[in-house]
């Protein structure tokens, strides 16, 4: 039985950088978005409840589907199984990704 894959995507959301893990991510029919889907939180296996994983977990309840920014994401990664999502407060200098000049004015 073939293992399902599972993706680790980390980007940026107000001014904090966010650590999710999803089962499917593909570009969205939205241009300019990676679509997000099957997004996974590991259970919960300690008494010690992590800010963070809450924050993220109440963000996305009830979320089926995420549109997030091509200019957001930081990376993604496929991995042999989920870890712990994280947001941390984004610290130094990060460029967005490069977009094409908009030229102004408008086509008759």
């Amino acid at each position: 039985m073939p293992v399902k894959a599972m993706y680790r995507v980390i980007f940026h959301q107000q001014g904090e950088v966010w650590e999710l893990y999803a089962r499917e991510i593909y570009q969205s029919e939205l241009w300019g978005f990676l679509e997000v889907e099957g997004i996974v939180f590991g259970e919960a296996s300690s008494v010690v409840v992590d800010p963070a994983v809450e924050k993220l977990r109440k963000a996305f309840e009830g979320v089926q589907r995420s549109y997030i920014p091509l200019n957001m994401v930081v990376r993604i990664d496929e991995v042999e199984r989920e870890g712990e999502a994280r947001a941390v407060k984004a610290t130094g200098n990060v460029s967005p990704f490069p977009t094409p000049p908009h030229w102004g004015g408008r086509e008759d």
